[in-house]
């Protein structure tokens, strides 16, 4: 017998697409319209079928099909995976009837969809090749809402800026209390990881202070949620990295917010000193409100750096320290204060200082206001971007390390893989557990105490050195590899992974409660494909 031509096939196969996506989609309704099989040319491929498909829905916004390289990038700037379409939603029945019509068109379409705030991922993680981008930043939603009631609170878009926030609570003497240390990004875009700084020993991340959220499923249905009201959706999409709703509302817990910051570091030479002060002063509330940390590897004129900043304590002492060829680890504090609680803030620190075990020529300090403290990692953004250093490659790698482990790990990384020269900050600072809920989708080791430790390296595009983008990928490597096989209760922080089985061992025990989670909120795995956790059309439900 013979074969038929495998052009004809092929088209043939289009046209079945095609007539299962118009089939489907003909509800004539507000946000549907059909589109005449008739008048699509016979040369269309695939993406034609689905940019067609895509021009029938009747938006308040609007969708670009062209210059949508932006969204093909992210801070990472590793990965560029081209979008077909980017949404532009103004409102949340935008965002609702694209997801709708995508989960309706069936696996007859290959679309899928993710939400980009601020374009800060690194990994590509809100990129969708050949599929819609949405801009959540286009989508501002209702304006701010602030209730200064008993429990204060904010209302605000998932596209707006922590920042925006910052400035909007301020006015009425409020703020949210936990933070990321870089505030230029989206609420939908940190509470979807965690949202951690220096606050989290005392708060938790970010997604341990949202009161309520309003959601859009990988269905396209709208749905408000909370502790109290469709919980599982409230907890799956809160670290769930987009894989179970995008969140287009979110209600943040404020509180009164200081004037003032009492910003001050310290250095160690001495790992179990600096550990040592650091799980003691998260053991208490009532000691500092900010408590990070850095690794400090092989910096000349590192205090000299400093005064741009900070006032040394002992300034003679101060000038003749040497850091050259050595690892010091820097403990940063902060008191937040008002300014007629100066003297008492002042004697309350002193006093707290006195307990600790740092080099005591190391000692500088900074009084600002609570907004410049805030958005301190603004001012370097600055810098590198009139240097031309921001829009280079950042190779970031972020852990999360059971305290039992800690030393364990630093001997290895900062004794043996990072020993001479690092390409970026390192940061290191215990959290408690306790302030963190079990229930959300966001995987952490199984430990009262854990450290964040971040290696927030930026690769020099033109160097062939020890800061060019094949080495950092490499000594990141050198790292997990180690965690791997020596650190059995670690986990990634902004996870990225090559396969399932990867996913499936980060996730442990919750990976079937992600199964489960997974069929019921986006059951064709159309959300979130730059994750690379699930891939549409093949989910291995239970």
């Amino acid at each position: 017998m013979e074969s038929l031509p495998s052009g004809f096939i092929k088209q043939t196969i289009i046209f079945l697409k095609l007539y299962i996506i118009l089939y489907i989609s003909y509800i004539p309704d507000s946000t549907n319209r059909l589109f005449a099989a008739s008048t699509i040319p016979p040369h269309f491929g695939s993406s034609d079928i689905s940019t067609y498909a895509l021009q029938t829905l009747e938006l308040d916004g609007h969708l670009s099909f062209d210059n949508n390289h932006q969204a093909a990038t992210d801070f990472g700037n590793r990965y560029h995976s081209l979008p077909l379409a980017v949404l532009h939603p103004k409102s949340v029945a935008d965002i609702s009837s694209m997801i709708n019509h995508i989960f309706r068109m069936g696996y007859a379409s290959d679309l899928t969809v993710a939400a980009r705030g601020h374009g800060h991922s690194i990994q590509g993680q809100a990129q969708a090749y050949n599929g819609v981008v949405i801009s959540m930043e286009s989508f501002k939603g209702t304006e701010m809402k602030i209730n200064a009631g008993e429990l204060p609170y904010v209302d605000v878009s998932a596209g707006e800026l922590w920042i925006n926030i910052l400035h909007e609570t301020l006015k009425q003497g409020l703020a949210p209390k936990s933070w990321t240390d870089y505030l230029h990004l989206t609420v939908g875009g940190t509470l979807s990881n965690a949202g951690i700084s220096g606050q989290a020993f005392r708060h938790g991340p970010q997604i341990s202070n949202v009161y309520q959220l309003e959601v859009v499923t990988g269905k396209g249905e709208v749905v408000v949620c909370s502790e109290n009201q469709n919980a599982d959706l409230f907890h799956a999409v809160l670290g769930g990295l987009g894989q179970f709703g995008i969140i287009t509302r979110a209600r943040i817990s404020l509180e009164k917010a200081p004037k003032m910051v009492k910003w001050m570091r310290v250095l160690y030479s001495d790992f179990s000193k600096f550990t040592r002060d650091q799980e003691y002063l998260i053991s208490s509330n009532d000691r500092f409100d900010y408590i990070e940390g850095f690794v400090l590897i092989n910096r000349t004129g590192l205090l000299n750096n400093w005064r741009s900043s900070f006032n040394p304590k002992e300034p003679l002492q101060a000038s003749k320290f040497n850091s050259d060829g050595k690892i010091f680890f820097c403990l940063e504090i902060a008191k937040y204060f008002n300014p007629d609680e100066i003297d008492f803030m002042n004697k309350k620190v002193e006093s707290l200082m006195s307990e600790l075990s740092y080099i005591p020529s190391t000692l500088f300090t900074s009084e600002v206001t609570y907004l410049d403290f805030l958005d301190r990692v603004h001012v370097s953004e600055n810098k590198l971007r009139a240097k031309g250093l921001w829009e280079i490659p950042h190779p970031w790698l972020n852990l999360l390390i059971p305290k039992s482990q800690i030393h364990d790990f630093a001997q290895e990384v900062f004794g043996n893989i990072l020993k001479d020269t690092s390409n970026g900050p390192i940061i290191i600072y215990p959290v408690n557990k306790s302030k963190w809920n079990n229930r959300t989708s966001l995987v952490t080791p199984d430990e009262d105490i854990f450290y964040l430790v971040a290696f927030l390296s930026s690769a020099v595009p033109s160097s062939v050195g020890t800061d060019c983008l094949e080495h950092i990928l490499e000594q990141n490597q050198r790292i997990l590899d180690y965690c791997i096989e020596f650190l059995p209760g670690f986990k990634q922080y902004l996870p990225h992974y090559s396969n399932q089985e990867e996913w499936r061992s980060h996730f442990g025990p919750k990976w079937q409660t992600i199964l489960q989670r997974k069929s019921i909120y986006d059951p064709l795995a159309i959300l979130a494909p730059g994750q690379r956790i699930f891939q549409k059309g093949v989910i291995p439900f239970l």
